[in-house]
């Protein structure tokens, strides 16, 4: 029996090709329209719909140039299932270079929304309605926020022998972080309703990081293998296993000033380490950023400026440290995260 095509936004997409798509989301202040740019790969054969969806923070763009690689894959073309590509989800704050919607509300805090509510609201709605509730299973592609970079890194909800372990481990990041589900966000929304989700953090808002690019389209494509997808790719080698942490915290600045960091993204750090230095502009006032435990640096600030009590240094815990070590060199010996102290 041949496969049913595929129904989106009032689309068809037939078995055995794709589409583009353009979803109407709202209007300028002009009336000009504004469009969720999607891409639909419809398979042959019968196998999941797997969402992979970009910019939700309209400034982190690595996701953008992560999903235009991933479509443009010779790798996807014997596809089993559907894949539905969206690059660009907050359109708003992508034009603008900025985060939010234009009523200052984090999209991703506004899942499952409200056609009835605000913008951002109507906005996670209309998504909701019309792309996720369509998938079986999600990647979510994030980066660290404005002036700040994160080592590429999967957040996920891990229970015993879920799937959501299986396309964590599958996808090949240095790092998994057990993350808790925050309310209003696309991943407790599909992760609730029983709809696996990974989010992959990597790189710097507003700017395209290719150790954080080319990691991702190879780790959504491995998770595609792993969920039978594709076929297996045995000339690759599989990545060194990520370790799982066991949590994480910030270092913050001490007073405020000028940062000058000690260590580099990826490092290994004791309890009680010099991170980095805040000072004033001459120097007379000098605080410690100290690490509160041992572990590895997943997350830092890259604007030297600091204000007292300001984040700056992501710190992961691990119960196998040293495996955490190796796991982050080995990624970084094929990666080069450009990252070194001062």
């Amino acid at each position: 029996m041949a496969r049913a095509p595929f129904e989106l936004a009032g689309t068809r997409v037939s078995p055995g090709s794709r589409a583009q798509i353009d979803v109407p989301v709202a209007k300028l202040y002009t009336h000009a329209p504004l469009h969720i740019p999607v891409e639909v790969v419809h398979g042959r054969q019968n196998g999941p719909v797997l969402l992979v969806c970009g910019a939700i923070h309209g400034d982190e763009i690595n996701g953008v140039e992560i999903v235009r690689r991933l479509l443009r894959s010779k790798a996807i073309r014997p596809l089993r299932g559907t894949l539905i590509a969206v690059p660009i989800v907050n359109v708003f704050g992508f034009v603008q270079h900025t985060r939010y919607l234009p009523d200052r509300r984090d999209l991703n805090r506004c899942f499952p929304g409200s056609e009835a509510g605000s913008l951002g609201s109507r906005v996670a709605a209309l998504f909701r309605e019309q792309i996720v509730d369509q998938a079986t299973h999600i990647i979510d592609l994030h980066t660290g926020a404005i002036h700040r970079t994160n080592l590429p890194q999967i957040r996920a909800q891990l229970v015993t022998d879920s799937e959501t372990n299986a396309m964590a481990t599958a996808f090949g990041a240095p790092v998994i972080l057990n993350a808790e589900l925050r309310e209003g966000s696309i991943r407790h929304y599909a992760q609730t309703r029983g709809v696996p989700v990974l989010t992959y953090e990597a790189g710097e808002a507003l700017r395209f990081d290719e150790w954080a690019i080319a990691p991702g389209v190879r780790g959504i494509l491995r998770v595609m293998r792993t969920l039978g997808m594709l076929s297996a790719d045995r000339r690759r080698r599989t990545p060194r296993p990520a370790e799982v942490a066991e949590g994480s915290s910030w270092a913050r600045a001490p007073i405020d000033g000028i940062l000058r960091p000690k260590v580099r993204l990826g490092a290994r750090v004791a309890s009680g380490e010099v991170l980095g230095l805040v000072a004033d502009p001459f120097g007379n006032a000098e605080g410690e950023v100290k690490a509160n435990a041992d572990g590895i640096v997943i997350g830092m600030s890259n604007l030297p400026l600091a204000n007292e009590g300001e984040a700056l240094f992501h710190v992961a815990r691990f119960e196998a440290i040293e495996e955490a070590e190796n796991a982050v060199e080995s990624f970084q010996s094929r990666f080069d995260t450009g990252f070194e102290p001062a």
